[in-house]
């Protein structure tokens, strides 16, 4: 057989392999990630309900969905383990510590407000010329729009309110 006709069979070959390979990783990460569930850890299950785990057995997992309520779990069903910053931000609302470095604003409002106030506008140097242009541009663009209007009606051979049925 010729290496031509063997070619499209090895890359299909070849991204089965690859494929099957790392769906084999995704599960062995995720066996290694219920494996180190512990009571007390904070966990989302695979429905995105938050939990905390009480007991862990071989298949199932007991866990506390508020307080006193408890449910039994498959192990699979755990989505994730949540670290315990995580996990109290996310359910408690806690925060975590904040650190002593400053906060750094979104935008440049809190560096320039010392500077110019709010209430005073900047002349750009537009001044007298600019109100001039901007009275002169409505008479303009009208005689602008009449000039197209009559322009398209001479190209069609139309006039307003006529059809193209015959």
């Amino acid at each position: 057989m010729n290496i031509v006709t063997l070619l499209p069979f090895i890359v299909l070959i070849g991204a089965m392999f690859l494929m099957t390979r790392s769906a084999k990783n995704k599960q062995r990460q995720a066996a290694q990630m219920r494996d180190q569930m512990q009571p007390g850890t904070g966990v989302r299950t695979i429905g995105g309900m938050y939990a905390t785990v009480k007991e862990v057995s071989d298949d199932t997992v007991l866990l506390e969905v508020a307080p006193g309520v408890h449910a039994i779990y498959a192990k699979n069903a755990i989505g994730a383990v949540l670290e315990d910053d995580e996990y109290n931000r996310i359910v408690h609302g806690i925060e975590p510590h904040e650190s002593e470095t400053p906060v750094v604003p979104d935008d440049a409002s809190s560096l320039t407000e010392s500077e110019a106030p709010a209430d005073k506008k900047i002349d750009l140097g537009k001044g007298e010329a600019a109100e001039a242009e901007k009275a002169a541009e409505p008479e303009s663009e009208a005689a602008e729009k009449a000039a197209e209007n009559t322009k398209d009606a001479k190209r069609d051979g139309k006039q307003d309110g006529d059809a193209d049925a015959k």
